[in-house]
């Protein structure tokens, strides 16, 4: 979530009242939806790209072809060449989309024009009937606009070229989401785009391939793990672990149907569908805490994975606890493409964590909130998921839910925006089952080490007659601080920010579930986006003492993939540190020290720390 997200409630307002007032002949969805959307996403040529009336190409050129270097079929992880040659007059508007599924109508789609306003403008006809999963301007090759690479089509009798063609190629970076794959050559760029070659389809080997593992905690004994992952294939699979060892899964999936849409249908219910395949989980028993273990998973119809290795988290109550947190990653192409919805810093914070997971000094790694930013295009969750497999297929991967998995309009988010997409946690809680206490109640309290973890959702009803925070009243209350002495407070949105500006926090979340934390003694809260002060040690490393305890120290540690902001020249005293950089938290807690380091993911370097003590 950035600073700029909660504008849209302005722009909502204005919206309604222009409708209500009869200053609007459109809908309250449709009025301003350009400004709006700007506000939810951020706008980009691409993303409205499905926005634009289809031209038709003037172009005759014979000699033009699109084709593909790749195998018969694809593997699951692999760099596919896309070659374009014949090309008369190289423009720097010609540009390559891939789209899935291979079927969808590359075509204008009169009928539905309507369902396309939130995507951004009011162009008078869409695109695309289905959105490119990603595309790239010809000119990334930097052989194309010079026709560095040049093909005499037709010669005289003499031998002199009459006429030469030029030729381009790019490389598009492709993971398994089961469905054929086709590229499409447009020139005219994402503005005035006019469709002139595409290819056959193209297959997965195996689309019924077992992949994607995520592990996660589902109690606090450390004796049991979630194993989840993504096939293609319906049927029960294994997973076989330890010393022959092996559990059934169980499977779930969910379809349009599930998506939340208004009078307005969303990108979740419409041009951003994409089908999730099989989503597989099953529990591990009888093992041990802290302690490493092997497991594969699949069948022998749809397909085995390779051997993986794991480590189970502490159990809660023992001495000590290494683990990682951050919020807002989602995910970044490993090509030059553009996509639907880029966090840059994304890779760069997945590859300093995985060098961490490797050197086996993690036993657990949080992610509050923001989690893919498919908002809608669930393609983007099969990047998403594959991105996050070096960390979350060997350490319990814990999740709070975020604004951007679950706020639409009339769908239970306390916040009603269409930040999802469309999706209103569906996805979310298919693909990441949390130890919650039922659907859509996406709270849980853990405890690993010598730490008890307090996980909520900030964009459910938090208010003091909720169900949630009688939840929240009670889980912190009962916590054993002889057993678990730090008590830690997550969820997605902050309590506080340096950022400036009216919507940069809600006061009502502040005002009533404050003082839950200073009543049970909270020692740090930690969102996605500190009234207690410190003192420096001989290290000049800030140290709170909470032997006499004031206040929570509150982290906002949304850094992990999306724009950074900036931050005001003047802030409150209690706003100790600002870093506008890419990175994620590390924690280190013994029964009498928590140690918490910033390091920035690009420096793989610690920027910040500070310690609590008892």
């Amino acid at each position: 979530m950035s600073s700029t997200e909660a504008i849209h409630i302005v722009i909502l307002l204005i919206s309604s009242l222009l409708f209500s007032t009869g200053l609007s002949s459109l809908h309250p969805l449709v009025a301003h939806s350009a400004a709006r959307h700007r506000n939810y996403t951020g706008i980009s040529e691409f993303r409205l790209l499905n926005r634009r009336s289809l031209l038709k190409c003037p172009d005759a050129n014979p000699y033009l072809k699109i084709s593909v270097r790749a195998n018969s079929s694809l593997s699951d992880d692999e760099y596919v060449t896309v070659n374009v040659s014949g090309v008369l007059s190289p423009s720097k508007s010609d540009w390559v989309a891939m789209i899935t599924p291979s079927n969808s109508d590359v075509s204008a789609c009169p009928l539905n024009k309507a369902q396309y306003v939130q995507t951004g403008d009011l162009s008078d006809l869409p695109l695309l009937c289905h959105y490119p999963v990603k595309a790239q301007y010809l000119r990334n090759d930097p052989d194309y606009l010079n026709c560095g690479k040049q093909e005499c089509k037709k010669s005289n009798d003499n031998g002199t070229c009459l006429v030469a063609t030029c030729s381009g190629s790019l490389s598009f970076h492709v993971v398994n989401f089961r469905t054929d794959i086709e590229f499409v050559l447009f020139t005219g760029g994402f503005l005035t785009p006019c469709i002139l070659k595409r290819t056959d389809a193209i297959s997965f080997a195996n689309p019924k391939q077992p992949l994607y593992a995520h592990l996660n905690s589902i109690d606090s004994t450390g004796t049991s793990m979630r194993a989840s992952w993504i096939s293609g294939d319906g049927e029960a699979q294994q997973v076989q672990y330890g010393d022959g060892k092996s559990e059934t899964s169980q499977v779930a999936t969910f379809s349009q149907d599930d998506m939340c849409s208004k009078a307005i249908p969303s990108p979740a219910k419409d041009f951003g569908w994409h089908d999730p395949g099989y989503i597989h989980s099953a529990v591990l028993t009888g093992l041990q805490p802290s302690t490493s273990y092997s497991y594969k998973f699949g069948s022998d119809s749809a397909g085995w994975s390779d051997k993986i290795q794991f480590k189970t988290p502490p159990t809660g109550g023992s001495d000590e606890l290494k683990f990682l947190a951050f919020g807002d990653m989602g995910k970044a192409p490993k090509d030059a493409s553009v996509e639907h919805y880029i966090q840059p810093g994304s890779i760069s914070v997945i590859d300093a964590m995985t060098e961490e997971v490797n050197s086996g000094n993690v036993d657990s790694i949080f992610h509050i909130g923001d989690i893919s930013y498919a908002t809608g295009f669930l393609v983007e969750w099969d990047f998403f998921l594959h991105l996050i497999t070096p960390l979350a297929s060997h350490v319990s991967y814990m999740t709070a839910i975020g604004n951007h998995e679950r706020d639409y309009i009339d769908s239970g988010s306390i916040y009603g925006t269409p930040d999802s997409g469309g999706e209103c946690g569906v996805a979310y809680e298919t693909y990441f089952p949390m130890p919650t206490p039922a659907k859509d109640k996406p709270w849980y309290s853990i405890e690993q080490g010598s730490i008890h973890f307090t996980v909520i959702s900030t964009e459910h009803d938090w208010t003091e007659t909720s169900e949630q925070y009688q939840w929240m009243k009670s889980d912190m209350a009962s916590v054993d601080r002889s057993k678990t002495p730090w008590l830690v407070f997550m969820g997605h949105r902050p309590m506080y920010t340096s950022s400036t500006g009216v919507f940069s926090v809600d006061k009502r979340f502040q005002n009533a579930v404050e003082p839950l934390l200073l009543d049970n003694k909270v020692d740090l809260a930690l969102f996605g986006h500190c009234k207690a002060f410190p003192v420096k040690d001989q290290d000049r490393v800030d140290v709170y003492d909470h032997s006499n305890y004031s206040a929570p120290v509150q982290a906002v540690i949304g850094m992990a993939g999306f724009t950074l902001d900036g931050f005001p020249d003047n802030v409150q005293d209690w706003s100790l540190v600002r870093i506008s950089k890419f990175g994620y938290l590390r924690g280190h807690a013994t029964r009498n020290e928590l140690k918490l380091e910033f390091v920035d993911s690009r420096k793989k370097a610690v920027e910040d720390s500070f310690r609590i003590t008892k």
